[in-house]
């Protein structure tokens, strides 16, 4: 069973940074990709990024150059430094396990974190 738990998230005017965290994926990195999804109002939850066990990130176009994905083995934790944010930014943020990843796409199982809300004001 995989266990993860965000934190993080916050209200910050447009132009501002965050950083959100993502503990417990230690014992999952070697066997999952994992990242950050986010879903807005009324919309689909939709990828920010993934990352494979090897260290290959996939970013969506939109957060591309604003966002960075690492993490720190010693804390078993996985971060995700949003720089640049827009209002259209604002979501739930989900960290999250998923089987495979690659250039086309992702898939298999799925795990959630609890979520952590993001709110950018223009």
């Amino acid at each position: 069973q995989v266990q993860l738990v965000d934190s993080g998230g916050g209200s910050v005017e447009a132009g501002g940074s965050l950083r959100l965290s993502c503990a417990g994926f230690g014992s999952t990195y070697s066997r999952y990709c994992m990242g950050w999804f986010r879903q807005a109002a009324g919309q689909e939850r939709e990828k920010v990024v993934l990352v494979t066990a090897g260290g290959t990130a996939y970013y969506a176009d939109s957060v591309k150059g604003r966002f960075t994905i690492s993490q720190d083995n010693a804390k078993k934790t996985l971060y995700l430094h949003m720089n640049s944010l827009k209002a259209e930014d604002t979501a739930m943020y989900y960290c999250a396990a998923v089987s495979w990843c690659g250039i086309g796409g992702f898939g298999g199982n799925h795990y959630w974190g609890q979520g952590t809300q993001v709110t950018v004001s223009s």
